[in-house]
């Protein structure tokens, strides 16, 4: 049998075990922040923004990001169809509701012309899913937050690396989240963070990561609100703060990988990929394949055939709203028709040529028949 492609797996070398070992062994007492005291300002410096808040992960990031906004019940949050449920499981326990709006069939985020017929006096806020590291049209939607007075959140979980007219992901909007599971880009296992270049909203979202403990606050165990325990561990933050040593040569291993696919399938008119209009960078975190509805090529038939060469490949996101726990929104018909006929292609940072022709080859023969 052919050997495995994995669709995806971490980078870690000699630098994030010695960092690990390190905080294993000395990081405690008076030096149980210190790794992520330094995560924290290193990602902020790579990000171009103010503050950051590490957190266990990108959920918990948007929870009390959600959280410090005042987002509660009887509010509803905007959101992109295509999505995985971390983005809107904060809303729905904080008591709020999320409004699933489509997405455009290109980039496969928020179609901002869909949002203003969405808005009502409920509306709280706007989120903006990088989804597989594309971006939203990130203009627009700040203009639409702008004339409604209404924040708008990045998910940037998928989107390190990807930059907007000049500006990294996660640093345009009230505020933005990062995932650091590990599957991505950079990881520290598990693990995510708040980023916000709005000092109140950071000092709420400090506190709120403490069990509710200000930092000012003199008094031992004692919290000033009911706060949350999101936060990431000094183990954890090490692996980080190794892994952003080495940041750029991941960014640029993930768009070296998604421009090998894109050249080894240019010549097949009937599939498209993460696209990267003018004036912006793709991050590539995840290079995936839709399929014209004329090649008849389903999710089904893509299944089959990576598991028959031995090759692991992923889904698209479902649409939010067809999942049980949600109204179905069946006229979100981009969200809906795209799963149908698109796949993740394997991408981890070691995948040699000769792996991802394998996993062009698989593409081919499907479309040759």
């Amino acid at each position: 049998m052919k050997s495995r492609i994995l669709y995806t797996k971490p980078s870690i070398t000699d630098l994030e075990v010695s960092y690990a070992t390190d905080a294993a062994a000395n990081g405690w007492g008076d030096k149980c922040y210190d790794y992520i005291n330094r995560f924290e300002r290193e990602f902020s410096a790579f990000l171009g923004v103010d503050f950051a808040v590490a957190t266990s992960s990108c959920t918990g990031a948007l929870h009390m990001g959600m959280a410090a906004l005042g987002v509660g019940p009887g509010d509803e949050v905007i959101l992109a169809d295509t999505n995985w449920i971390a983005t809107a499981s904060p809303i729905v326990n904080l008591g709020a509701t999320p409004v699933f709006v489509d997405v455009l069939p290109d980039s496969w985020c928020i179609n901002p012309s869909l949002i203003e017929n969405a808005i009502t006096e409920r509306t709280k806020a706007i989120v903006a899913t990088h989804i597989y590291g594309n971006l939203c049209d990130t203009d627009a939607l700040l203009a639409i937050g702008e004339k409604y007075s209404l924040p708008v959140i990045e998910d940037s979980a998928e989107a390190l690396g990807s930059v907007y007219k000049g500006k990294r992901a996660g640093s345009m909007g009230a505020f933005g989240t990062f995932s650091f599971h590990g599957t991505k880009t950079i990881t520290t296992g598990e693990g995510g963070i708040f980023v916000t270049n709005d000092s109140s909203l950071y000092e709420n979202v400090l506190t709120l990561s403490n069990h509710g403990r200000a930092k000012g606050q003199v008094k031992q165990f004692w919290p000033d609100m009911v706060g949350f325990k999101y936060k990431m561990s000094n183990i954890q933050a090490a692996i980080g703060c190794a892994q952003l040593e080495r940041i750029q040569e991941l960014c640029e291993r993930k768009r070296e990988i998604l421009t090998y696919y894109k050249h080894g399938l240019a010549d097949i008119h009937s599939v498209s990929m993460n696209p990267e209009p003018e004036g912006t960078v793709n991050g590539a975190w995840m290079p995936t394949v839709v399929f014209e509805a004329v090649t008849g090529i389903t999710r089904e038939n893509l299944q089959s055939a990576f598991a028959r060469e031995n090759i692991d490949a992923r889904v698209f996101f479902y649409p939010l709203s067809g999942m049980p726990m949600f109204s179905k929104n069946p006229e979100n018909v981009v969200s809906y028709d795209i799963p149908e006929r698109a796949i993740n292609l394997p991408s981890y940072h070691d995948i040699t040529n000769e792996e991802q022709d394998r996993v062009i080859d698989v593409i081919r023969k499907l479309i040759n028949g």
